[in-house]
């Protein structure tokens, strides 16, 4: 029997969501069905009661459903529950919906990957956004010494910040206000988006400092070419998105693929 899953987004064409769990599912040999679905913007729980009335089992959800995928779980992980959003959804045996979010972990696997700098590291974070606040628990867990939001708007910054204030040591500043140096610096703006750069001083990187950008293209990102210019290494959210698939992976089927093969595949595709 073929379980059903899918990824919910709007839009969705250019998710590469399916083609990385067909991936995993070949690898595996697990038997899934994994489709791409465009749910409307007003109506995301229709669209996921009419996914599990065809037999759906389980989802990603990605922009811009993941505070209404938390409101719809009736079971929330603790990474989830502090992340205020959820990206994975299944039913659970009992007929409950659970809902967990894998992007912390597919972040922290992916810098792990990289053999960034994480414990004992100074790590500044760029947005204050619900990229931002999906990742920092799972960083703190992690290791590092402290965490700095940094954000246009000084409020929203320190706000995020006091929520994980037992944490760790997390606190919160304008991008005017940024001092370096850090060990790592990961851009979870919206910017790269548009082509644009946050503003930031000179001076941010420590010596072999890392510059990580959650997003991904077939050339570097402003921010990452802005970084090279600073003498930070750079990596780009390719490898994110393919680890934090993995852990969904691994929550539906309890099977863990390797990851590997699928990020010098899906490099060579960009």
């Amino acid at each position: 029997m073929t379980d059903r899953y899918a990824v919910f987004g709007h839009p969705i064409g250019h998710s590469k969501s399916p083609r990385i769990h067909a991936a995993f599912a070949e690898q595996t040999g697990e038997a899934i069905d994994y489709t791409a679905i465009e749910a409307p913007v007003a109506d995301f729980a229709a669209a996921w009661r009419a996914f599990v009335a065809a037999g759906g089992r389980g989802a990603n959800v990605t922009v811009p459903f993941k505070q209404e995928a938390f409101a719809l779980a009736e079971v929330l992980s603790p990474r989830a529950r502090l992340a205020g959003a959820v990206n994975t959804l299944m039913l659970g045996r009992d007929g409950k919906l659970y809902g967990d979010t894998t992007d912390g972990v597919g972040l922290v696997r992916d810098l792990e990957a990289h053999a960034a700098p994480l414990v004992g590291a100074r790590v500044l974070l760029l947005g204050a956004g619900g990229a931002s606040r999906g990742v920092i628990e799972p960083l703190l867990e992690a290791g590092v010494a402290s965490l700095t939001v940094a954000n246009r708007t000084v409020a929203k910054a320190e706000a995020l910040a006091a929520l994980f204030a037992d944490k760790g040591e997390v606190s919160g500043c304008g991008f005017d206000d940024v001092a370096g140096p850090f060990d790592l610096v990961i851009n979870a703006t919206s910017a790269s988006l548009a082509g644009d750069l946050p503003p930031l001083p000179a001076g941010l990187f420590a010596a072999e400092g890392l510059a990580y950008d959650m997003m991904y293209a077939a050339e570097p990102t402003v921010f990452l070419r802005w970084a090279a210019e600073q003498g930070a290494l750079s990596v780009d959210g390719l490898g994110m998105l393919i680890e934090q698939a993995a852990e969904s992976f691994w929550l539906w089927r309890q099977v863990r693929p390797d990851t590997v093969p699928l990020r010098e595949l899906l490099r060579r595709e960009l």
